[in-house]
């Protein structure tokens, strides 16, 4: 059984149980040393730490627990860090998804120009706990499902010495769900960037069955925290391939506008009203269980996601998961330094991409390579503050592309979140 020490940082998030939940499924394989909640919010940082210890203590798990707003301290002898930081909190997650609605645009905080601003404000605070991670704990393993988690892992991977691995919850979800349609194991190949990613094949036994489950319709099920507008067949036909569901913003992008145009709510302001409910429970201190309100928030299956990747590396188990790891030569269309979400064999060296074989679905091919220069051009604007890479980033992303829309969107947006881009403001 592998000895870790873990910090998490952004504890304060109410997904924090979720996690502490996956370790306890865990405790056979891996035993916690010292667990330390780092987060700069003392109200959460002390509701949320305060009951995981409880879920830990309840448990019978004896480690030591630390909760610090102090980033120094938190990462002392961390062997693990897991980032679930949201800059601005969720106000500024409101701005990302609001402002934009005022120039015809989506808004998301993951993608289009949410995404872009969301991105903006983490990449100066991942810079730092990077510099803290590589003059304190540098052999530790930076676990990031701080979204945008493609592009803060794009900018980690080629920007700092920090050893890192970006995760998300929809992977596992999309093949967890066609194992349940087809009441089998499966092997698959699974291609595409965080949150633009496409099943293309699924085997049983050797035999294929992508025909099959496109005539049939088949689709993940939805992300809680998306509006489900479904993919018609025709959809489906065309692509060739299994879509993930954030793919609706790309593929239904007008109704997903409409949605957004007329909703009396910003996501942001349920997750809000989901949080403080949360923090209220959590406040309980006969709780030592994760309620089963969290899966609302949208995290479902966070835990095992993270603390199966851990448990790969810390015990050079050799599974198969989907990660976002630099390319390698894995996909000849896009460059080796290029982040993707690919499968991959984890072991104590990290992640090395399983062959994906030749790909040749045009349709595919065509979006990453228009994505994936959005995300390089996103980078460099966070990093640098360079408005006019901000502004290529806007006109090339297949969901702004409006010159007009995209400057006076940018520039709003970027007065309205002043306080977390120094980039910008120096």
């Amino acid at each position: 059984m592998k000895e870790i020490n873990v910090t998490i940082i952004g504890s304060g998030s109410t997904y924090c149980p979720e996690l502490i939940d996956g370790f306890l499924k865990a405790r056979d394989s891996l035993k916690i040393k010292r667990i330390a909640f780092m987060d700069i919010d003392e109200r959460k940082r002390t509701i949320v730490g305060n009951l995981c210890i409880r879920m830990l203590k309840h448990e019978g798990i004896d480690c030591e627990t630390v909760l610090t707003d102090d980033l120094d301290y938190a990462l002392q002898g961390a062997d693990f860090v897991v980032t679930q930081i949201r800059v601005g909190k969720l106000p500024a997650r409101h701005l990302d998804e609001t402002i934009p609605l005022k120039y015809n645009l989506i808004g998301q905080e993951t993608t289009g120009i949410g995404g872009f601003f969301k991105a903006q404000r983490t990449i100066p605070v991942i810079k730092n706990i990077c510099d803290r991670i590589e003059a304190i704990c540098p052999d530790a393993w930076l676990i990031n499902f701080t979204n945008p988690s493609g592009i803060i892992t794009e900018f980690v991977l080629n920007n700092t010495n920090v050893k890192c691995i970006g995760l998300c919850n929809v992977p596992i979800d999309m093949i967890d769900d066609t194992k349940e349609d087809l009441g089998e194991d499966i092997e698959y190949t699974y291609v595409g960037l965080n949150h633009l990613s496409w099943m293309t094949s699924v085997r049983v036994n050797g035999e294929e069955k992508i025909e099959q489950l496109l005539a049939e319709g088949f689709t993940p099920t939805v992300m809680a925290n998306i509006k489900d507008d479904g993919f018609s067949l025709e959809t489906l036909r065309a692509i060739h391939a299994i879509p993930s569901s954030y793919l609706q913003y790309y593929y239904c992008r007008n109704a997903k506008l409409k949605h957004l145009l007329e909703g009396d709510k910003s996501r942001a302001q349920v997750c809000m009203e989901i949080e403080e409910q949360l923090l209220e429970m959590y406040s309980d201190e006969g709780l030592y269980v994760k309620p089963a309100l969290l899966d609302k928030r949208g995290g479902h299956k966070y835990s095992l996601v993270a603390v199966n990747l851990i448990n790969a590396i810390a015990n050079d188990i050799n599974d198969i998961q989907v990660v976002n790891i630099k390319n390698g030569g894995t996909l000849p269309f896009l460059k080796p330094d290029d982040v993707i979400e690919v499968a991959a064999r984890i072991g104590k060296d990290g992640a090395k991409a399983v062959p994906v074989g030749e790909v040749t679905n045009r349709h595919i091919i065509g979006l990453m390579q228009v994505v994936k220069e959005y995300e390089n051009y996103t980078v460099k604007a966070g990093r640098d503050g360079d408005e006019e890479a901000a502004l290529n980033a806007l006109l090339i992303h297949p969901l702004v592309g409006d010159w007009e829309a995209a400057h006076n969107c940018f520039n709003e947006m970027k007065e309205a979140h002043k306080q977390y881009l120094p980039q910008y403001y120096k």
